[in-house]
């Protein structure tokens, strides 16, 4: 063993030998962020796929059936409609879905801020794997808190989830702060936070299977993807580091590189106290505040009730729905990876700027998405065009990855977690209110309830871009 004085008088022990000295450290970061990244989104949004074979109600069966399914002279008799409705295992109405499902961001909203700020002050290892293991719990638990609790333990359980979750992007976006350099934020914000898609592909395509031919159905799906969140705990704690200065792996060559490039930030035990008032008196904060509002408006819209529409409306088994359900974010996730190496490329010197990077790139993550759910509702039973339009549409959603959800790192690189825990907390309200409103304006599942859903989601989206365009910055602000 050699030994290597760092800056501040400590002493680490470094290893000559091992893979962790041939392999660039960010990279190792990076790839636990990304897994960590889909095992959030499994946890998070599994549910959507799950509870349409949960619960179903009675007079939603029979609204659905003059639907895209049987012709509209033919009627299910009340024996079949009984027959269908025993064999779900809970009788929740449409409303009581959505309560459930909005749950998650009851919790989700109120640990962002508490998250960031210790992932400022502390860093983001502790801080994310006590969020994940909470999640990692709550997802194990939630079969035994449905069938002993009925739906108020589903909106209990969801609800712990959703604090457990609160400070994953908050401690993602301090680890990032802390190990990637500007000039790789584009693509390396693109590979981790593409983690969400990923996670998202799998929960929809992989969760219909599981709950199609694996013995337990729904509840297996809570098992098996807690079981695979232990296993990144283990992962986590082994090998993830606050900051390139605390971790002993790392070459000569990659803490030079990184001291020079990520220049402007402070070990976490000398950060000043955070500037709050000029955090919210800030106009790019609330550009990017707004255009997280739009953007979560949009995406939690489809990944909650897209399932439940694909079920209603067009009537898809439950193996078809996962599988199609996986597309637009298939899609998203090739889209976030293009996108994050075009960013690089374009905020190089003598190119364009930061801030006129950030803005078109927000601008496509908007229109695209808008366009798409709206021509998707326009398609009536035509399930493939449904399809190709949510697809593409949703897919172009994909450019938010390099641009708004790496924003924060431009404005604060120093107060990283805490301002993505503001931006996300506030923006996580949409979560609230979206599943809980879809469940409100599709009592009986009509396409022409779901095209007011979609309306509304576009409009949504298309104002907060222009706010966001108006308001927004890519520059480091003053109170940094």
């Amino acid at each position: 063993m050699e030994k290597l004085s760092l800056q501040d008088g400590k002493i680490l022990e470094r290893h000559s030998a091992g893979w962790q000295k041939c392999v660039p450290q960010r990279y190792v970061i990076a790839l636990l962020c990304f897994m960590a990244m889909v095992m959030c989104y499994i946890h998070r949004f599994c549910l959507s796929l799950a509870i349409t074979a949960m619960a179903e109600s009675k007079h939603h069966i029979i609204a659905s059936a003059s639907q895209c399914g049987p012709k509209p002279n033919q009627t299910l008799s009340s024996s079949a409609v009984l027959l269908t409705a025993e064999t779900y295992e809970f009788d929740w109405d449409e409303e009581i879905q959505g309560m459930i499902l909005s749950a998650f961001f009851w919790g989700y909203v109120l640990s962002q801020i508490p998250g960031g700020v210790l992932a400022d002050r502390y860093g983001g290892k502790k801080t994310l794997g006590f969020g994940m293991g909470l999640s990692i719990t709550c997802t194990l638990l939630t079969p035994y808190f449905a069938r002993t609790f009925g739906h108020r333990g589903m909106v209990l359980i969801r609800f712990i989830l959703g604090l457990g979750q609160g400070p994953v992007y908050p401690s993602v976006n301090t680890l990032l702060a802390q190990w990637v350099p500007p000039t790789e934020r584009g693509r390396m914000g693109a590979f981790v936070f593409a983690g969400a898609m990923i996670g998202n592909v799998v929960s929809m395509a992989l969760s219909g299977v599981i709950i199609r031919y694996i013995r337990g159905g729904w509840a297996s799906l809570f098992l098996i993807y807690g079981g695979a969140g232990i296993v990144w705990l283990v992962l986590w704690h082994i090998f993830a580091y606050n900051d390139p200065l605390s971790n002993p792996y790392m070459s000569d060559k990659e803490r030079e590189y990184l001291e020079k490039n990520t220049g402007g930030l402070q070990r976490n035990k000398d950060l000043p106290a955070t500037p709050w008032r000029r955090i919210f008196t800030s106009g790019p904060v609330w550009g990017l505040i707004v255009a997280q509002i739009g953007h979560d408006w949009g995406l939690f819209t489809i990944i909650t009730d897209l399932p439940k529409y694909m079920k209603s409306v067009l009537h898809f088994s439950i193996t078809q729905n996962g599988a199609l359900s996986a597309l637009p974010y298939i899609v998203m996730w090739f889209a976030a990876l293009m996108s994050g190496g075009i960013v690089d490329y374009l905020i190089k010197p003598d190119r364009l700027s930061t801030t006129t990077v950030r803005k078109i790139f927000v601008t496509i993550a908007s229109a695209g998405p808008a366009i798409g759910i709206l021509a998707a509702s326009y398609s009536g039973c035509d399930k493939l065009l449904a399809m190709i339009s949510f697809t593409f549409g949703m897919g172009l959603m994909g450019a938010f990855v390099p641009s708004l959800k790496v924003n924060a790192l431009d404005l604060s690189p120093n107060y990283a977690g805490t301002l993505m825990a503001v931006v996300g907390g506030i923006g996580a309200m949409s979560g609230i209110l979206t599943p809980y409103l879809v469940g409100v304006l599709t009592p009986d599942g009509t396409l022409e309830e779901w095209r007011t859903v979609f309306w509304l989601s576009s409009i949504v989206l298309i104002i907060t871009n222009i706010i966001y365009v108006a308001l927004g910055s890519g520059e480091i602000q003053p109170w940094n």
